[in-house]
């Protein structure tokens, strides 16, 4: 259509329709609906009676039936770009009274909403050879994606956005190309070649003099001392006029030098379990895998246990009776002992091989019990009464060995060192996360800090004095979240470093070393971490997330430490991901979720079956000849 308009026998038809002398009269103005238009003399157009015009008066909410036929096939088929519409600033214009201009071609009507309004005469627009859009109607800092200088800082964990699953290919596949890039268009100086160079200037001032009689236009070839190796040289097998790769050596070493192996993590699940009641609380942790290989689910008032190697469902214990709920629970490192934690502050301990009651403390806590932790023989337990308790399964007291208060809120998150078994620095920490955004560091052998150190002194609160225990302060204690801490988990890997999440408020996963208490990194996910767990055969972590300022929420990551890059990125939940366990053998992590499902999934690999084991100098028997 444009390069019809433009063409000759578009201007000439153009030129005709803005001579007078062809136009109709105007209609009259005592009609209610009114046809104004400068037609083209190839285009017919049907008027409606004066007896229809006076009918349309008399019912004026009968819909306008008048209307153009325009049988010219060059305009009639594509209305062209400048349509007519009326400002709030014309004066001629008066509410619903005012006519919508609609342009077809060169062919203008106005149709009005009522009869009562005074339509404006056609406007005559002028085309060039030229098309010049019209921006007076535009928002300039929309159109041209200006920032808004009135607006505060934004907050900086909604800029980032956590990366799909598919990112961690792509930066790789983005530094190449920069490589690349950098070595084709920028090479090296060896490589490039050299400039001709120009003679120095002359030390004295030159004044202008008359140019000599030296020819202008004497071409002469350059002297043997001026040459430049512009010419490749031909010498040596790998010259660039030898290969037949667009691109220089230096990028073909980079295309060819071997890259780091991705690792693949499979993104679908392998198993989905349904977990009707499943609490959608984010101070509760409900789901532990124990070193059997049997899963502890705490649904509603009743513990359920899934044998992993078959399959099998057995139920544990139901509450129902005393009208409790579980709100945690937690296996002991090495057996089947489960501890089972419930809303109104008691502690059950049950065999799970017999699936009997041990032992239960009735008083435990004052309210209820969201945070469980074995050390062996030692069960910590965390309460919304802001303290932590510490109990010797195998004494019969139900008064506790040791009370800790060093939060101000609800302690939701408690994660002992190593594996328990109290092997140096490894097994002796207690960390504890609290909904008052602070962590503390706990040695229960006594040791103290010095009070010159690292958040010495102000804004710690001591050890609770009970039956004569003597108030002692936290190790260590981080102020850096800004919203509450559950998620604590202790490099397997590393002696001393601690990762802990922080939530909707916070977004940071906070790396610490608990042997100087500083802060080592931080990364910023994005939206809540509600979990966090090391991998056992590689140097991992997996966080899972909910509520997220970006599009990415409720996803499960991977990340690699300490590059803190991800490795892959998990969805399929539709709730927070709120409950993380990991497999005795490191290779599999279950994630519950709001949505009443737990799902399984193949997040590391499995170890090499045929590592050879270190030669020992003892093994006498491999000294035989």
């Amino acid at each position: 259509m444009s390069g019809l308009k433009n063409s000759p026998f578009g201007k000439r038809l153009r030129a005709s329709h803005q001579d007078p002398a062809l136009a109709f009269p105007a209609a009259s103005s005592s009609s209610s609906a009114t046809l104004r238009h400068n037609p083209p003399t190839t285009n017919s157009y049907t008027h409606s009676s004066s007896s229809s015009r006076s009918s349309s008066i008399d019912d004026e909410a009968s819909p306008r039936r008048s209307r153009s036929r325009i049988t010219n096939p060059i305009f009639a088929s594509t209305p062209t770009l400048e349509t007519a519409t009326t400002t709030s600033g014309d004066s001629s214009s008066g509410g619903p009274d005012s006519p919508v201009e609609f342009s077809f071609g060169s062919g203008r009507s106005h149709i009005f909403a009522s009869g009562f309004g005074t339509p404006r005469k056609p406007v005559v627009r002028e085309y060039g050879d030229r098309f010049v859009p019209s921006r007076d109607g535009g928002d300039m800092r929309t159109s041209y994606h200006l920032a808004d200088d009135g607006g505060g800082p934004s907050t900086p964990s909604k800029s980032r956005i956590i990366p799909s699953e598919s990112d961690a290919l792509k930066e790789q596949a983005n530094a190449l190309f920069t490589s690349i890039l950098h070595a084709e268009v920028t090479p090296s100086s060896s490589s490039r070649s050299t400039s001709p160079v120009r003679p120095p200037p002359p030390t004295a001032p030159s004044l202008p003099s008359t140019p000599t009689r030296k020819r202008l236009f004497n071409y002469t070839s350059p002297s043997p001392s001026r040459r430049t190796p512009t010419q490749p040289k031909l010498s040596t097998p790998d010259s660039p006029a030898y290969s037949l790769s667009p691109v220089r050596a230096t990028s073909r070493a980079i295309l060819e030098s071997p890259r780091r192996q991705l690792r693949a993590v499979c993104k679908t699940p392998y198993r989905v379990l349904d977990a009707p009641e499943l609490a959608d609380d984010f101070y509760l942790n409900l789901v532990d895998w124990s070193s059997t290989n049997v899963l502890g689910v705490g649904l509603g008032s009743c513990v359920y246990l899934w044998t992993a190697h078959n399959a099998a469902v057995s139920k544990l214990c139901d509450l129902q009776d005393s009208g409790d709920t579980v709100s945690s629970v937690s296996w002991v490192q090495k057996g089947t002992t489960l501890a089972v934690g419930t809303l109104s502050g008691r502690l059950h301990i049950y065999d799970a091989s017999t699936l009997q009651l041990i032992r239960t403390y009735l008083h435990a806590h004052t309210q209820r019990i969201g945070a469980l932790a074995w050390n062996a023989h030692v069960l910590s337990s965390g309460s919304r009464d802001r303290l932590v308790h510490h109990r010797d399964v195998r004494e019969p007291t139900p008064k506790p060995f040791k009370r800790c208060a060093g939060h101000r809120q609800e302690v939701c998150g408690l994660k002992w060192s190593g594996s328990g078994a109290g092997i140096g620095d490894a097994g002796s920490m207690l960390a504890s996360g609290g909904n008052d955004n602070k962590v503390c560091i706990w040695d229960l052998r006594g040791s103290k800090r010095a009070r010159g150190g690292t958040n010495a002194g102000a804004g710690q609160s001591g050890m609770t004095a009970g039956a004569g225990e003597e108030g002692e302060a936290p190790l260590w204690k981080f102020h850096e979240h800004t919203a509450a801490v559950k998620a604590l988990a202790w490099d397997p890997h590393v002696s001393g470093v601690l990762a802990t999440g922080g939530g909707t408020q916070d977004k940071h996963i906070r790396f610490w070393n608990v042997i100087n208490g500083s802060m080592l990194s931080a990364l910023d996910t994005g939206s809540q971490v509600c979990n966090l767990i090391w991998s056992l055969t590689s140097h991992e972590l997996v966080s899972t997330h909910g509520f997220s300022s970006t599009t990415a929420q409720n996803q499960i990551c991977i990340w690699r430490y300490p590059a803190l890059s991800m490795v892959a990125s998990l969805t399929g939940h539709t709730n927070r991901v709120l409950y993380l366990a990991m497999s005795p053998d490191g290779e599999t992590i279950v994630t519950g979720a709001g949505d009443e499902t737990l799902r399984f999934w193949n997040a590391f690999p499995r170890k090499e079956d045929g590592a050879r084991e270190k030669e020992s100098q003892l093994d006498y028997g491999k000294l035989i000849r």
